[in-house]
């Protein structure tokens, strides 16, 4: 069941999956991803896979992202862009989804908890996100870019409002050539460390990935997801 709309000035696919066993039954959660041009060719791949991990009925809703960088980066940092405005529109993304595309969705499915959830910079934005708004029960923050800088002076100063927090990264990924990439292993280790203090240890989760950045984007996303939707909706 996927539909391609417009919803505010963004182009979205809605996806809504029954569970296996009651086909009747209606969603039990929500779920929010960023969509940009590499997620745009793995989402089908990713909600089937999402559907192969939990027999929990969902709706999610992929929303388009123009420039990856400039609305999904929440402050400035020259690794990430040399682009002084980098950092400067996130609240614009943050706010079309709790003011735009959540109440649509809530209109169309009820009131039911919200999952946000993204990959790289997405995953970044996606942890940013619960520490600025309580509109999300939980992230999927999937391979994030924790190296950008000030991580852990914003993660220590910011509640974390979510009930659950997902973090995963490939194995390969702190071994990267650059310089503020090579810190993102011990960045994700020390803020999985501070979630669970935060929300406790049965409310985060730090899964480790084989490869590098790149490597099968859509299952490492469909897992993250796929834990966050039992921690909200229960299931198996």
């Amino acid at each position: 069941m996927k539909q391609a709309l417009q919803i505010g000035n963004r182009e979205c696919v809605l996806y809504q999956m029954p569970e296996t066993s009651q086909p009747q039954q209606p969603p039990k959660a929500l779920m929010i991803q960023p969509m940009g041009a590499q997620e745009r060719d793995g989402i089908d791949i990713e909600v089937d896979a999402i559907c192969a991990m939990v027999e929990v009925p969902f709706a999610m809703a992929a929303f388009a992202i123009d420039d990856w960088e400039m609305e999904l980066t929440p402050w400035h940092d020259p690794a990430v862009s040399k682009r002084q405005e980098v950092g400067e529109h996130v609240i614009d993304t943050l706010d079309y989804i709790t003011d735009c595309l959540i109440p649509t969705l809530k209109e169309r499915y009820g009131e039911l908890p919200v999952v946000l959830g993204g990959y790289s910079l997405g995953g970044l934005f996606a942890r940013w996100a619960v520490s600025m708004t309580d509109r999300f029960e939980a992230a999927a923050s999937v391979s994030p870019s924790l190296w950008i800088c000030h991580w852990r002076g914003f993660s220590e100063a910011r509640p974390v409002y979510a009930k659950h927090v997902y973090l995963s990264l490939g194995d390969r990924e702190e071994y990267s050539r650059n310089r503020a990439m090579a810190t993102v292993g011990d960045n994700v280790r020390w803020e999985h460390e501070h979630l669970e203090q935060l929300l406790g240890p049965q409310h985060t989760m730090l899964e480790w990935n084989r490869g590098g950045h790149f490597a099968d984007v859509p299952q490492r996303t469909a897992k993250g997801f796929a834990w966050c939707l039992k921690q909200v909706a229960g299931g198996r």
